[in-house]
């Protein structure tokens, strides 16, 4: 039997063991998580919603024993995992409050004496989820699929099985029927099966392109609805009249949060000409004051990647960028997980760390002769996540961001998901939708009804 081990990256300790789920117990899963949404149809909505305030209880109350395992199992300081939990219980509250409004039957003017669109559950959602947010990407996917009336499947990357067997117990000690939220330990290659399955009904996937693709050809074999939310080389375009301290700040915070391994991180720090010194100076100072470390503790900033490879990965990235003929400022320099806070500057179009995603603690600057020049760098990629514009002319900023190929455009201000707005990418960055009305609705029957 096969078996998934947690490894504590910062010391590369193995923490924990966990048995890969069989045949057998899959398929008990399968039937309890269909049992559960037929259950679900008979709860109330208003039922279900205590319910999530109990999964919100449960994550403030417990915060730091769920924040350690975030931490021991993929690395990020304990700062970051705490906030993450809490970032989740807020996410409970929100949709516990506001579900019933997105859930109201649309009316529509026809010629019929009434009619309307329903949005109604489907079944089983299975959930392939990466382990650099593990608590995150989890519960905005959960949260309010299972209060329209779905249940959740999730497959979750084999380094953070721990926190998948811990939340599938939040959901559980919060009072959902029993197979509302189910962890199910499996690799990458026994997916099919559980795909092909009559009673999951849809398949959202957070990760790789490349993951993204492979999933995507499954689904469609087995005409399965997807939403992608895959890897990202995000733009941060600041322009010459932008304030480059702010600007400065939220671009280290953005690239170097959870050691830069994030999709929406600012990977590609897009500058105007003018602005390159003075921006310049100012992410060098910040970047030399953070303190790559051990993540327990609270004068580190920045802890550990998830995994040795991950970061020989990075380190090739740049490398090769340096190669190319992009000048090393700070950092560069990594043992087994360790990265330290990296900057390179000169960064040419087609040098690697711009081409590529680079997933890991190193920020590159690239100038721009114009703000034309800027959009069109902005836009030279293969992603289309998210991006941000940096000017203190907001109404210039308008104007530019329809220009930019990207699922989210954020005007002076760090790029980030929010419960309230949509979210998700365009080109390679995958499609459809999560959070908000829109996400809501991703997984759930659009039903007309027409009366004569």
């Amino acid at each position: 039997m096969s078996t998934f081990e947690s490894i504590y990256p910062y010391t590369q300790e193995t923490i924990a063991s966990y048995p890969a789920h069989t045949e057998a117990e899959i398929a008990q899963k399968l039937a309890a998580g269909d049992k559960a949404f037929r259950q679900l149809q008979q709860i109330s909505l208003q039922q279900r919603c205590n319910w999530m305030l109990q999964v919100a209880a449960d994550l403030k109350t417990n915060v730091t024993e769920h924040a350690t395992l975030i931490t021991r199992e993929m690395g990020k300081t304990l700062k970051e995992a705490k906030a993450e939990v809490l970032k989740c219980a807020t996410t409970a509250e929100y949709y516990a409050e506001n579900i019933a409004v997105m859930l109201q039957p649309r009316l529509i003017t026809s010629d019929a004496s009434k009619s309307y669109a329903t949005y109604e559950p489907k079944g089983i959602i299975l959930a392939i989820m990466p382990w650099n947010f593990p608590y995150w990407q989890v519960f905005r996917f959960a949260i309010p699929n299972i209060l329209a009336g779905n249940a959740g499947l999730l497959k979750h990357a084999s380094n953070v099985s721990g926190c998948a067997l811990a939340i599938e117990k939040v959901f559980l000690h919060a009072g959902f029927p029993a197979g509302t939220f189910q962890a199910v330990l499996v690799s990458s290659k026994n997916v099919e099966p559980i795909i092909a399955d009559n009673r999951v009904q849809g398949v959202t996937l957070t990760g790789s392109t490349p993951a993204g693709s492979s999933v995507a050809q499954l689904a469609g074999k087995y005409i399965k609805k997807t939403v992608l939310e895959l890897g990202g080389s995000d733009p941060f375009i600041v322009l010459k009249d932008a304030n480059l301290e702010q600007a400065a700040k939220l671009a280290v915070q953005g690239r170097m949060q959870n050691a830069g391994q994030s999709c929406i991180a600012a990977k590609r720090w897009i500058v105007e000409q003018d602005a390159v010194p003075g921006f310049t100076a100012h992410v060098k100072t910040l970047i030399q004051a953070l303190r790559q470390g051990d993540p327990m503790l609270d004068t580190t900033s920045m802890g550990p990647m998830a995994r040795p490879d991950l970061a020989v990965e990075v380190g090739n990235q740049m490398q090769q960028t340096i190669r190319q003929g992009a000048v090393l400022e700070l950092g560069g320099q990594y043992e087994g997980c360790n990265f330290m806070p990296t900057l390179l500057t000169q960064v040419q179009s087609n040098m690697a760390a711009f081409q590529e995603e680079t997933f890991g603690p190193v920020a590159v600057i690239t100038a721009a002769r114009d703000e034309e020049h800027a959009i069109a760098l902005a836009n030279e990629t293969s992603f289309g996540l998210g991006a941000a514009l940096w000017t203190s002319d907001t109404e210039k900023a308008t104007r530019l961001a329809p220009r930019i190929q990207s699922g989210n455009v954020f005007i002076n201000a760090m790029v980030h998901s929010d419960a309230r707005l949509p979210f998700g990418g365009v080109k390679q960055s995958g499609y459809g939708r999560e959070l908000s009305q829109e996400g809501v609705h991703e997984f759930l029957n659009i039903k007309t009804v027409y009366i004569g």
